[in-house]
């Protein structure tokens, strides 16, 4: 049988009504997605002294999950080609970015204004060991509705954003 967990993903894509610049302020702010996403509840840049958002720079995240079970991870920038691409590797317990735990990726893009912008964002399941992969592994119906409430969630955090940007919080 094979992995049939590393490789699974989902996306989301809209055009938002914000400038790539502003957009990208956004995604690239990890302090913040406890605020906006339902299932982060902490973001922290690792090197304070010379933050992110840049290829190789570390931060801390933690989720809350419905059971209630909180995890910590670090994640490392993987790209950050302003204001076009934000994307990160989740480091499972080896730390080897070249077999994350999961690949989340950002890709803004011009739409049809300069004040709107196509947004992608992207999660897909890497080779290395998450919760996600451990469900999987006990119930392989679990990954399908995983990768549902994930997209959901991703999309609520898109969301708050826009909320935020616009000022209605």
């Amino acid at each position: 049988m094979g992995d049939a967990v590393t490789g699974a993903s989902t996306e989301l894509i809209r055009t938002v009504d914000l400038p790539r610049h502003t957009l990208w302020d956004l995604i690239t702010d990890v302090t913040r997605f406890g605020e906006w996403s339902p299932e982060c509840i902490y973001g922290a840049w690792l090197d304070t002294a010379s933050p992110g958002p840049r290829a190789g720079a570390r931060f801390q995240g933690r989720s809350r999950y419905p059971d209630g079970f909180v995890s910590q991870v670090v994640c490392e920038v993987t790209e950050a080609t302003e204001p076009s691409v934000f994307a990160w590797v989740v480091l499972d317990e080896t730390e080897d970015a070249a077999r994350p735990g999961s690949i989340w990726r950002y890709e803004l893009s011009p739409a049809d204004t300069p004040d709107r912008t196509r947004l992608l964002h992207r999660f897909e399941h890497g080779p290395g060991i998450t919760g996600t992969r451990l469900a999987a592994e006990r119930d392989p119906a679990s990954l399908p509705k995983r990768l549902r409430d994930m997209n959901a969630n991703m999309a609520a955090t898109v969301d708050a954003m826009l909320r935020h940007a616009h000022g209605r919080v």
